[in-house]
């Protein structure tokens, strides 16, 4: 029988409202409705405006709610890390900082003051990076957060926005494995490092695992979209969690990049790998589908070439994307290269002049225009790929015979290019939607329609188109 979803997939740049049709080994999906997502600065700060979102996810499901369409289920992924505060009534108590606020700059080294670094790694398996929910928590106490102070509950991103939904308030466990709040072993808190932080366990709701019901869109989402009392599922709300489980393999014996804002970069394991050797390489644990670890490092992804277009926009020099990709191509190869993960390209006021900046610090040739930079992007990230895939080879209990390339990068032809050759193994890229795809097939699972994680990626594999690229012999 064919199951109608929706799936509210949230990125940091855009969301959209997808409806698949699920049923009879196939996957059919249907934009409904995109908008973008914009970080706000208000008095120095940076902030996401969680009322925006929730008021385009209403507008999302009104379309489908207009058309008189039988939905089954709704569920919502979102990045990760971030969280809103809540009163004891539920009410918002401010908006979520956004994890590119540099409030946290320095704030894991005064942290570790408390707690050593190596311990906090030990407990969570967690990379450690400045804005992780642990480090933000931490500096919001610091500031003295009215917010925080005031709160009843914190919840994160996909959660918060389930909870205006339905009034239900839960911890969805890929999301909450994002936080470094989390130990992967027992999948509870760690009252050591929440005690540090200063915050208390009972500010987080019930943990809710993948596919667990969440509740029913209360009475003014009902009636706003047209829909009636819904079922809100919970999903994989990390989306890369929700991308991991897209990835079409028919085996285990491969890596995945999800390729979008940020790359991430890993394999899927039974159970976390927490040791010196993966502290020292800084490689994160986090939860996914089936009690899975995705085992795997955060790079700086498409960030830097999204903020290289939004500066060329400034100056009146818009480029789509496959202009982008053109132009790299056209570009001589092998004249400049960055390291993507340099602190100097995280939150900069000009990318273009950070990156060129880069360059020259590393001795190399600054790139002479816009085509020479975004082939140096280009060709610094598959490079950066090649180098944490040897790191991942060394970790890894089994062979890597692929790299499945996953999400919006997927459609960079060039990049994938550069990566077989650089990985020196296959690039199997697409699906391009696998985020909003993985929401949608967790969703399935739950009404029936398919059962095992491989079973779901059989249906994925029978549903949608893939392209592979093979090394290039030297």
């Amino acid at each position: 029988m064919q199951k109608n979803i929706i799936a509210v997939d949230l990125g940091a740049t855009s969301g959209r409202v997808i409806l698949a049709r699920v049923g009879d080994g196939r996957l059919r999906m249907e934009e409904l409705h995109r908008f973008p997502n914009h970080i706000r600065e208000i008095g120095g700060r940076l902030y996401w405006d969680i009322h925006a979102l929730y008021e385009q996810i209403l507008r999302g499901l009104a379309v489908a709610g207009g058309r008189g369409e039988r939905i089954d289920s709704i569920g919502i992924d979102t990045w990760g890390v971030d969280f809103a505060c809540f009163d004891a009534e539920g009410r918002l108590l401010d908006l979520p900082r956004a994890y590119r606020d540099p409030y946290t700059d320095g704030v894991p080294e005064e942290f570790f003051r408390t707690v050593a670094r190596e311990r906090v790694y030990a407990k969570t398996g967690i990379q450690v990076m400045n804005f992780n929910s642990l480090y933000q928590l931490y500096a919001l106490r610091c500031e003295r957060s009215d917010a925080l102070a005031a709160a009843r509950r914190v919840l994160f991103m996909p959660d918060a926005l389930s909870y205006m939904l339905t009034g239900e308030a839960v911890c969805e466990h890929t999301i909450l494995s994002t936080s470094q709040l989390m130990d992967p072993r027992t999948r509870e808190l760690d009252g050591e490092l929440l005690q540090a932080a200063g915050v208390d366990a009972s500010l987080f709701a019930r943990r809710v695992m993948p596919g667990q019901r969440i509740g029913t869109l209360r009475d003014e989402a009902a009636r706003r979209t047209g829909l009636g009392r819904v079922e809100v599922l919970a999903v994989a709300g990390h989306d890369t969690a929700s991308a991991i489980a897209a990835v079409p393999a028919a085996d285990e014996r491969f890596a995945y990049l999800s390729s979008g804002t940020w790359s991430l970069m890993g394999v899927e394991l039974p159970a976390p790998v927490i040791t010196e050797e993966s502290c020292a390489m800084n490689f994160t644990n986090e939860g996914g589908v089936d009690g899975t670890t995705r085992f795997l490092k955060n790079i700086t992804g498409m960030w830097l070439l999204e903020e290289c277009r939004r500066a060329w926009a400034r100056e009146g020099r818009e480029y789509a994307y496959a202009e982008l990709v053109a132009m790299a191509e056209a570009a001589a190869p092998g004249v400049a290269r960055i390291d993507p993960d340099d602190a100097a390209f995280a939150h900069p006021a000009d990318m273009p002049a950070a990156i060129r900046e880069g360059c020259r610090r590393r001795g190399g040739v600054v790139p002479a225009d816009d085509a020479a930079l975004v082939r140096c992007i280009v060709e610094s990230l598959a490079a950066r790929y090649a180098e944490v895939l040897e790191r991942l080879r060394s970790v890894a209990p089994f062979p890597i015979e692929r790299l499945h390339v996953i999400g919006g990068g997927a459609q960079n032809e060039l990049l994938n290019r550069l990566t077989a050759d650089a990985c020196g193994i296959p690039v199997v890229a697409g699906p391009s939607e696998a985020t909003a795809i993985g929401n949608v097939m967790v969703q399935a699972r739950a009404l029936g329609v398919a059962g095992s994680l491989a079973a779901m990626r059989d249906y994925i594999r029978r549903s949608v188109e893939v392209k592979e690229y093979l090394p290039q012999t030297k």
